[in-house]
């Protein structure tokens, strides 16, 4: 099991960041779906609970086989996806992933959002023992590069300046003297329970979900003014609108069934491995004297 906490500072409210990142979601999965590659949803319904309130229980399958390295499509079924089952309850969000293919496999996502410079200490309150294994790793969406191919000068943070809100670009210390600023805090287990290749397996799982959350974020802030100013209601039927525009895509191959939604950022990092910067054969683990 390797345990990260992923810390994303954006020079956004909270509240503008649940615009944004929906926003971002739901561009980025519509420019990464194809032909009968892309997210099928199962459930989405609303859910209550005694602590955190109502919110939202989406089930889906990610269907990427594609999308996967060559050296990890030459062990698995040609139509593979991956299950994610999400609880909203914005500002708090829980993900997790399986694979029945892979069942000693899993990465669950618990995230929440402050208005801060990433500086909570437990902001999700993880227990002792998980605190003892976490390790802490600052996203920075100006300073950290993206891998070559990935690249584009209007997503560039240190470029982009918005015509709407005038904020921008983003300088090596912009942390420090931005305003608005808040912080997405996520913590990421992966756990690859197969002895020879747990370690290399779940540092690539993670090097994946890092450059997904860069670029993702990156493309939030540098499309800002495409949705800057939208309405909840605005979105959903912007959604709705790229949703329909997704599915043709998803579901043209004719075994995916069900409607496209959003994925969420983790799981547009699963759709997208074969261009990950770290999708190269994890070289198994030497044995152990």
């Amino acid at each position: 099991m390797l345990t990260k906490e992923y810390r994303i500072c954006m020079p956004l409210t909270v509240e503008e960041y649940r615009i944004g990142q929906l926003y971002m979601i739901s561009k980025h999965s519509h420019e990464q779906s194809e032909k009968g590659e892309g997210v099928e949803v199962l459930v989405n319904e609303p859910v209550d609970d005694p602590q955190l309130g109502n919110g939202q229980l989406t089930e889906k399958r990610i269907h990427l086989s594609s999308r996967l390295p060559s050296w990890i499509r030459g062990m698995i079924p040609r139509f593979f996806y991956i299950t994610e089952k999400a609880w909203n309850f914005y500002p708090y969000t829980k993900t997790e992933y399986t694979c029945s293919f892979l069942p000693r496999f899993s990465v669950s996502v618990e995230s929440r959002y402050e208005d801060d410079a990433g500086i909570t200490d437990n902001c999700l309150n993880l227990p002792a023992e998980i605190l003892l294994e976490r390790e802490v790793d600052h996203i920075d969406i100006a300073q950290d590069c993206l891998p070559v191919h990935k690249y584009k000068e209007s997503e560039d943070c240190t470029k982009y300046k918005s015509a709407k809100t005038g904020r921008g670009p983003l300088g090596p210390q912009w942390k420090e003297i931005t305003h608005p600023i808040m912080c997405s805090y996520k913590v990421v287990i992966v756990r690859f329970e197969v002895w020879g290749f747990q370690t290399r397996v779940e540092a690539f799982v993670h090097s994946c979900i890092r450059d997904i959350l860069l670029l993702g974020h990156k493309q939030a802030f540098t499309w800002l003014d495409e949705w800057h100013g939208m309405s909840l209601e605005e979105l959903r039927e912007y959604e709705k609108n790229i949703q329909a525009q997704t599915n043709q895509k998803v579901l043209s191959d004719g075994y995916c069934t069900g409607s496209a939604e959003a994925a969420t950022p983790e799981s547009t990092s699963v759709i997208d491995l074969s261009n990950s910067s770290a999708s190269r054969l994890p070289a198994a683990e030497k044995p152990k004297p």
